[in-house]
């Protein structure tokens, strides 16, 4: 069941998507939702997608290395490269799809897609709940690569909206 103060909603400035969460849950949950494996397997990720981490070393320079499979698909690779931790209040990493080796690779939908993106988790707590903002942009990218992410904010809109629904689903679970 859905609540009520769980609301997303998303913005747009020149290349940047900004997608904002309220959620009913602590800051200190919410943030070890972004920072611990056990967590993260069972929310982050397109929905109908099991995700399975190899390394996760959640620290400046450290990487989160994860795979994601549909049914009997092909996996998928990604990983996180973590750039700024500031515990419990966000973290900064680009993340980019990679081999299983975490080797960057080119997405497998676009020849023009960024192969990595900037992503600025800040988590703010009024009266127990959390409200999460995530600023995604292109990052190394060139010309093309801008444009096209820029194309894309509809479909990371729908795809965030699933891997979202998942995160207050876990987040419901982990409060009992």
């Amino acid at each position: 069941m859905e609540r009520k103060n769980e609301t997303a909603s998303t913005t747009e400035k020149q290349g940047e998507l900004v997608l904002t969460l309220a959620l009913d849950a602590p800051l200190e949950l919410v943030y070890s939702a972004w920072t611990q494996a056990d967590h993260l397997a069972q929310w982050w990720g397109a929905e109908g997608y099991h995700l399975e981490v190899a390394q996760l070393d959640v620290r400046p320079g450290g990487t989160f290395l994860y795979s994601m499979q549909r049914g009997d698909g092909p996996k998928l690779w990604g990983k996180f490269v973590y750039h700024e931790i500031t515990a419990p209040d966000g973290l900064v990493f680009v993340n980019a799809f990679s081999d299983e080796d975490g080797n960057i690779l080119r997405a497998p939908f676009s020849p023009t897609w960024p192969q990595e993106m900037l992503n600025r988790v800040t988590l703010t707590e009024a009266d127990g709940k959390t409200t999460v903002t995530l600023k995604i942009s292109a990052y190394n990218a060139s010309p093309a690569e801008e444009q096209t992410f820029a194309a894309g904010f509809d479909a990371m809109r729908q795809g965030f909206k699933g891997t979202f629904d998942k995160l207050k689903a876990n987040l419901r679970k982990q409060q009992g």
